[in-house]
This record gives C-alpha cells, sequence and structure tokens, in this order.
C-alpha cells in the first residue's frame, strides 16, 4: 500500500473511531435512539468507503500482479479471496 493512501486510510480509521466513541457517549447519555442510528450509519458509511479504498488498492496491485502470473493457481487464489469477501459482505 502507498505511503499516501495508508495515511489517508489511517486518518480516516482514525476518525471512525472518534465517531464510534460519540456513539458510545450518546448510548451512555441515554441519547434519542434515532440520533444514535443515525450516527452509526455515518460510521457504517465511513467504514464502508475505507473497504472500497482498500479493495480498489488491492485490485490495482496484487490482482493485477496475479492475474498476469503465469501461476494459475495464484489467479484462482486471488480470485477467490475477492469472491469470499462479497459473500461475506452479502451475510451481514
Amino acid at each position: 500500500m502507498e505511503a499516501k493512501s495508508s495515511t489517508d486510510l489511517l486518518r480516516r480509521v482514525k476518525s471512525v473511531n472518534g465517531h464510534m466513541r460519540a456513539v458510545e457517549r450518546m448510548i451512555e447519555e441515554d441519547a434519542y435512539c434515532i440520533d444514535v442510528i443515525k450516527q452509526i450509519q455515518a460510521v457504517q458509511a465511513a467504514l464502508n468507503k475505507i473497504s472500497v479504498q482498500i479493495l480498489d488498492g488491492h485490485l490495482h496491485s496484487c490482482v493485477v500482479t496475479a492475474v498476469n502470473s503465469d501461476d494459475a493457481r495464484e489467479r484462482e487464489r486471488v480470485l477467490g479471496e475477492i469472491a469470499e469477501v462479497f459473500e461475506a459482505a452479502t451475510k451481514v
């Protein structure tokens, strides 16, 4: 992963962490349920954005390398990993 993208991802993760602390405080303070749900949805959206960025980097590095490889098992392994990620995402 590039240093620039790692820095951006870490910034985003730290932001999500801050939002999660806000959710924790809201629950402790018995905040209005809809406000808590909206905050959780914002966290989920931010995590989805992080996942998309990581997947994009993976597709443009590891997957491209594997697809261009002469090793058919490596190609299948990498493609299988991606399929597993999408399968897991649909089980949520």
